[in-house]
Order: C-alpha cells, then structure tokens, then sequence
C-alpha cells in the first residue's frame, strides 16, 4: 500500500484536453472518530442556508453543474444515469432538507461540495496500491462501488482516478469505492477537488484551501495541496 510520502499523483494531458480541471489536498494524522459538537451546530446553519439558496435552482442553466455534463458528453456517457457528485448533493437536500451525515470527515467534504458546486471526494491513502493517476479507461480495470461486494464492468473511455493495481478509486465524478472509502479508523486522506471549464484555478484552490482548513480545525492533521503533473498525449476526438 502507498505511503504519503511516496504517492505521485498524474493526469493524463487528454483528459485535461476535454475539460477537467483537478487538484489533490492531502491530510496526514486525521482523528476521524469523534463528531464535534461546534461543528454538528455549524452544519445546521450552513444547511439552512444553502436550502434556501437552492430551492429555485436550475440544475442545467447553472454553468459548474452543467460543465460536468458536458465533460461526459465529451466522454460518451449518458447523462441521464450519472448525475454529478455535488448536483446529486444538492438534488438531496432539495428532497430531504439535510444530507446523510456519514463520518466527520465525509460530512464536512460533502457540505463544501454544496457550497462551492465541485466535484468533491476522499480516499484512504493506506489503502492506495501505488501511485494515483486520473486517466481514461480501457475497459480492464477493476470497479468495486462503495456498498458493494462484487465488480461491475467497466465502459472503456471514462475519466476514472485509477491506482497501480489497475482499480478505479473514483468514477469520473459519479462513484466512489469499498477499496479506499473513509472510516473511523482513516488517518492519512487524499481529496479529489474536481472542477470543468466554468470553474478557474482560484476556486479549486480556494476550495481545497477551505477543506484542509476545516478538516484540521474539526479532525487534526497537517494538510498540503497537490497539483497533479500532466502525463500523456493531448485528446484525439473521435
């Protein structure tokens, strides 16, 4: 398994070609098994508020949830069967009023994917065979979704953050994996902070700024920022 000192982290030059746009903050030394009450009060109020925020939204006319989309246009996905991580999030609290509170470290991910509209997610780096690469499929690799005990097969020429064992981590922006989901026992984290062409580089930093800062304030730790190296052939479309 990776250690974080010796995980590198890569993105194909044809995917950035179609329009992702992508950093990686780390966390090393995480207690993710208490619930703070200061931030359980906090929560609420920024709930509320993004309630109210979102309650008219058009999920198609605002241009960052709409950029996800128009990446899977450029990857042949369907859009109907994959809604993007933070739409879903914000599809979510429109119904229910909240969204499902899973661990600290989850919960405050998932609060500033609302807040900021990108694609958010994080992974155990124990549990990381080798190094990260956001690459397109082929169709061999290995995808285990999180709430699942079996593979499902895999489209060939999705965007997927894939390690040296040829296992997907995450789909595009749709779906985590059991392999290296968050629990209470996750001391060392990598996030994905995804944006698309309607998103600029001062808010994917600014948004892992804000997720290391909350996370260490609520969870502990000692946080960086990664700016993936660029690997590969610019995009051929077919």
């Amino acid at each position: 398994m990776s250690s974080v000192n010796e995980i590198r982290f890569t993105v194909e030059q044809a995917v950035k070609d179609i329009g992702v746009k992508i950093v990686f903050p780390v966390i090393e030394g995480i207690d993710n098994t208490r619930t703070s009450p200061e931030w359980m009060e906090r929560r609420k109020e920024i709930i509320d508020s993004l309630i109210n925020e979102y309650k008219d939204i058009d999920y198609h006319a605002d241009p960052i949830l709409e950029g996800f989309h128009i990446l899977q246009d450029r990857s042949g996905v369907k859009r109907r069967k994959n809604i993007p991580a933070s739409e879903n999030l914000i599809r979510l609290l429109n119904k229910h009023g909240d969204v499902f509170f899973i661990n600290q470290v989850v919960d405050i991910y998932n609060i500033i994917s609302m807040e900021s509209k990108l694609a958010l997610g994080a992974h155990d780096i124990d549990r990381v065979d080798g190094n990260v690469t956001l690459r397109f499929t082929n169709g061999t690799e290995l995808f285990i979704p999180i709430g699942q005990e079996e593979p499902i097969p895999v489209n060939a020429h999705e965007y997927s953050y894939c390690d040296d064992a040829n296992e997907i981590l995450c789909r595009m922006e749709i779906r985590q994996v059991e392999k290296t989901k968050v629990n209470a026992s996750s001391r060392n984290i990598f996030y994905i902070v995804q944006g698309n062409e309607a998103t600029d580089d001062v808010l994917l930093l600014k948004t892992a700024k804000k997720i290391i800062d909350e996370t260490v304030k609520y969870c502990g730790g000692k946080g960086k920022i990664i700016v993936p190296e660029v690997v590969g052939r610019k995009h051929v479309y077919c």
